[in-house]
């Protein structure tokens, strides 16, 4: 199979091949910052997710590595080797129909996911499951301490798909399945999921709706797709006041979005103190997305992500897990990406 991969995608996404694996050619440096530092899930198998000329392209990953090269941060950052999800673990959030829909749509050619719009590739269901497993494998290093934190760039994004539809350009929810993993394979009790995706995670909110041990945080542009995420979704039943829910309009930025993490996220970090920090890292609320209108700029999202790092090291061992949402400006995308890293990798937050 891997022959095969390699024979169809090689030249296009600059693939390197061996007999067991499959990775990018300049992607060959090995870590040499000493543990616990910043941990980094970057595979090439999550180009073979080809959605053609759609805007959650293959080559949001090209622009990624070559920016965290171009920055000089690769020798710094310990690989983090992906694994695939078990069927197991995608239930931990998805029905198993749901799951089943996933592998026929894939495997009878559908070309896009019958429960919305997600564009559906040969290799499709494959790179969603290791997609969930990278995270998974990251949460797995940064929970038994041999890494501080993690960023996962990792495709198709995951925050729109609830737990019985996939929609939104996201097949399974990445991070909500993290949680979830986190919970029931380390025991970690508590959990803060931040959004700032310029889209509401309308997925990630389902998933946790009722939930007190999941505070769930996004803010996002609206009126905008998908249309939920209002103020008054506040959470159900045990997970009342758990979900807070920031929509601005369209425009907004650094004063209008630090407003919304200060003083209403922070206080209730502060109540809650979560054990580990999940990040719904959508770089679509960057000035110049094509799919957004929020005008945040790259120091903003370092300030967020020091902000993020400060709340971890307080209450939560300084536990942190960063999963790629959105993002589709193949110009900024590197670089704001690589801003968002180096924050990570910062000593003394």
């Amino acid at each position: 199979m891997l022959q095969r991969i390699y024979a169809r995608y090689g030249a296009r996404f600059k693939l390197r091949y061996n007999a067991t694996d499959i990775s990018w050619e300049s992607y060959v440096q090995e870590p040499v910052s000493p543990s616990p530092g910043t941990g980094l899930v970057c595979d090439a198998f999550y180009t073979l997710h080809d959605t053609g000329g759609h805007a959650e392209s293959p080559l949001r990953m090209g622009v990624i590595e070559q920016a965290l090269i171009g920055e000089a941060l690769m020798p710094a950052l310990t690989p983090i080797t992906p694994r695939d999800a078990t069927p197991q673990e995608i239930r931990l959030v998805h029905s198993a129909q749901y799951l089943q829909t996933v592998r026929n749509d894939v495997h009878f050619g559908s070309g896009e996911l019958s429960t919305g719009d997600t564009l559906l590739s040969e290799y499709s269901f494959e790179v969603a499951l290791r997609a969930v497993g990278g995270v998974l494998a990251a949460v797995d290093e940064v929970v038994a301490g041999r890494l501080r934190n993690a960023f996962c760039a990792v495709r198709p994004p995951g925050h729109h798909a609830t737990p019985v539809a996939g929609m939104g350009f996201c097949i399974f929810n990445n991070i909500a399945i993290a949680a979830r993993y986190a919970q029931s394979h380390h025991k970690i009790g508590k959990i803060l999921i931040v959004d700032w995706d310029v889209h509401h995670g309308n997925g990630t909110q389902d998933a946790f709706y009722d939930d007190d041990s999941v505070l769930f945080f996004s803010v996002h542009q609206h009126p905008w797709y998908p249309g939920s995420g209002l103020r008054n979704e506040t959470g159900t039943g045990r997970g009342l006041g758990n979900t807070i829910n920031a929509p601005l309009p369209a425009g907004s930025g650094h004063r209008e979005i630090f407003s919304e993490f200060e003083m209403r996220l922070a206080p209730a970090v502060q109540r809650f103190r979560p054990e580990l920090i999940l990040i719904s890292a959508g770089f679509d609320s960057r000035i110049d997305d094509p799919l957004g209108r929020f005008e945040l700029v790259d120091s903003d999202f370092a300030e967020l992500t020091r902000m993020l790092r400060t709340w971890a090291n307080e209450s939560g061992n300084g536990r942190l897990v960063s999963v790629l949402e959105g993002g589709y400006n193949l110009r900024t995308l590197g670089p704001v990406v690589a801003a968002h890293v180096q924050t990570l990798m910062e000593n003394g937050c």
